[in-house]
């Protein structure tokens, strides 16, 4: 189904957004990249159409004002601004909550980049609502660290095995969450997962993790498995 362009009220900002609700949605996923937009990058794209496909809705938001965007795409200083990452990320969790599309579903975050340290910051701030986090190629680590032991959803950490760095990064947030967690390495692939198959597994990893914790199975196991937590990698 097609995206619908929509302005999503984080405060007193009117941020750009693309929100795809398909019939009997279970759930409802936010998309949150730390620079550039969200709604136009073809590899969040992807993965919102997979996710469609398996029934779940998806908002691509752009975490920053084109302003803003033209700011840091000069000095990269905004998207290490994780304060007011989160901080819009949380309004836009509070956002899903009024609409009457949304109201009703659990909300997951997809995070890529300093967007999925606003996407635990954001989990943390708002447990009642946020059921799931995938991490693509994320920076967790920059994430608060008195919010990282609080997050209780569920959280999946892609990253890319050739991308040796943020697979460090990662191990060390995970060594602080005390939810159930996975860190998933696909091998063969860097940073950004250009390579042939390898966004498609993002794609069917981050799907069946939200499924499964945002669709009917995930209400019951929720309180189940707040306390259960486990390293893959």
């Amino acid at each position: 189904m097609k995206p619908r362009d929509i302005t999503v009220y984080a405060g007193t900002v009117a941020l750009g957004g693309a929100l795809s609700v398909p019939a009997l949605a279970e759930g409802v996923v936010l998309f949150a990249h730390g620079s550039g937009s969200s709604r136009f990058s073809p590899r969040n794209r992807f993965v919102a159409d997979f996710l469609n496909e398996g029934g779940l809705g998806t908002l691509l938001l752009d975490l920053l004002t084109a302003e803003e965007s033209e700011i840091d795409e000069r000095t990269a200083e905004l998207r290490f601004d994780i304060g007011l990452l989160s901080r819009r990320l949380v309004g836009a969790v509070d956002w899903l909550g009024t609409r009457p599309e949304t109201r009703d579903l659990r909300v997951g975050i997809f995070g890529a980049s300093t967007g999925a340290a606003a996407a635990l910051n954001a989990a943390a701030a708002r447990p009642e609502r946020v059921a799931a986090v995938v991490s693509r190629g994320g920076r967790p680590d920059l994430a608060m660290r008195e919010a990282l032991p609080r997050v209780r959803a569920p959280t999946l950490l892609i990253v890319g095995g050739l991308d040796g760095v943020v697979i460090d990064m990662n191990r060390r947030a995970a060594a602080q969450l005390a939810c159930e967690h996975r860190l998933e390495i696909v091998p063969g692939a860097t940073h950004l997962f250009e390579e042939p198959g390898k966004l498609e597994e993002v794609a069917r990893l981050a799907r069946k993790w939200f499924q499964q914790h945002l669709g009917r199975a995930g209400r019951g196991a929720g309180a189940a498995t707040a306390a259960r937590s486990r390293l893959r990698v």
